[in-house]
């Protein structure tokens, strides 16, 4: 990876923890990501006709082959002004077998139609009797058209359909595009934490969609940076915020969506407890979780596959199919994990930020030429006392183009 194209690990802020091999979300075997960017427009807002600066990411907890196959999952809101489809499920049967679709607020509906489409057509047992999709948002109308239907649900389908895994684009790219986090260009994040227990070896991965926090609050690597970085910070000025505020445009509003991921075997409760941590993560970046910041996190564990089905009974039940079984780690044992998601989510969030630096102009201009400035690495590692990142090589691109 080139100094060009490092992530905010290579470019030396300190982070706690081993990450995975991408330090990634898809570090977690078998688990899938798909992103799609719209980007189109300029000018004055036309509802309708734009300008677009929005998109879709998916999570496929399983990938493909696996859809269906239930996940230990558990969910967990520090804030409730915003959206997670399906989560009332999640809570009564401890189980995820979707999908996992993240994009703008008023696209949640589109996603949730494209959901059901996209598991009908390739399973349409799964959709017999019903399917409760997983649709997370978060507010990007500073940037974008957010009222001009734009997300549809067939560009949600080809999303679901483009999941692979390996490296994850980040930034302004999928669900995150539009997004904006402490009065920076914020959006997509990932990383990971590497795991011992018992002489096994397991992943934490997590995926942020980051668009939260007031300039005055961000730190990193703990350090208080926003005094010291609160010039050119548009979200907090000018008259945007007087024609908007009663659309929801105040500074620090926008909401966090977070998806905490592992292939370490744990019950639902333990992973209500693990999407519980999260907010320790984000506040290592400074957020208090504002009143306006729908702030909604998703856990699942990929082991015990098998287990936590829900199907309805037909006849007589053999006895093999009975009982289920779950192997899970120890809850006096699970202090480790813990500390990976805080670890992973705090690091997700400052390579969401760290991505936005080579934007054209430094900066991506949305809506009525609404400004969002990408973060000033330079004088983040000024302020760090980091040396500029060398040139190295061996290491996959994991920024995407805005």
């Amino acid at each position: 990876m080139s100094a060009s194209t490092a992530r905010a690990r290579e470019l030396g802020i300190p982070f706690r923890g081993t990450p995975g091999p991408l330090n990634s979300i898809t570090d977690v075997p078998g688990l899938t990501v798909g992103m799609t960017t719209l980007i189109h427009g300029d000018g004055p807002l036309v509802v309708g006709s734009g300008p677009v600066r929005t998109g879709v990411t998916a999570i496929l907890p399983r990938g493909i082959d696996g859809l269906g196959s239930p996940c230990a999952a558990g969910w967990y809101s520090l804030n409730g002004n915003g959206e997670m489809t399906g989560t009332t499920w999640i809570e009564e049967s401890g189980a995820l077998d979707v999908p996992v679709l993240i994009s703008n607020t008023h696209a949640v509906g589109a996603c949730h139609t494209a959901a059901v489409r996209w598991v009908g057509e390739r399973r349409p047992d799964l959709v017999s009797a019903w399917v409760l999709p997983v649709v997370a948002e978060t507010w990007d109308g500073y940037l974008n058209d957010i009222n001009g239907g734009h997300v549809t649900p067939e560009i949600a389908m080809a999303t679901l359909d483009a999941a692979t895994g390996g490296p994850v684009a980040e930034g302004s790219v999928g669900g995150g595009t539009g997004m904006n986090c402490y009065g920076f260009k914020g959006g997509s994040g990932t990383a990971s934490r590497v795991v011992d227990h018992a002489g096994d070896r397991y992943v934490v991965g997590v995926f942020v969609q980051a668009n939260f926090g007031s300039r005055h609050e961000l730190a990193i690597a703990g350090v208080h940076l926003g005094d010291q970085l609160a010039d050119d910070d548009p979200m907090s000025e000018g008259d945007w915020f007087e024609r908007d505020r009663r659309r929801g445009g105040v500074s620090g509003a926008g909401s966090v969506i977070v998806i905490v991921a592992t292939d370490a075997p744990l019950l639902p409760h333990q992973c209500t407890a693990l999407a519980r941590r999260v907010p320790l993560g984000l506040a290592r970046t400074g957020t208090s979780g504002g009143h306006f910041s729908g702030d909604i996190f998703l856990a699942f564990s990929t082991a015990n596959a098998g287990a936590l089905t829900s199907d309805i009974p037909l006849g007589e039940t053999a006895a093999a199919e009975a009982y289920q079984s779950m192997r899970f780690v120890p809850w006096g044992q699970i202090d480790p994990l813990y500390e990976a998601v805080v670890q992973s989510v705090e690091e997700a969030v400052v390579n969401a930020l760290v991505a936005n630096r080579h934007l054209p102009g430094g900066a991506m201009i949305g809506r009525d030429g609404h400004r969002s400035p990408a973060l000033p690495v330079d004088r983040v590692l000024d302020a760090l006392g980091v040396a500029p990142a060398r040139d190295t090589t061996g290491r996959h691109d994991q920024g995407g183009e805005p």
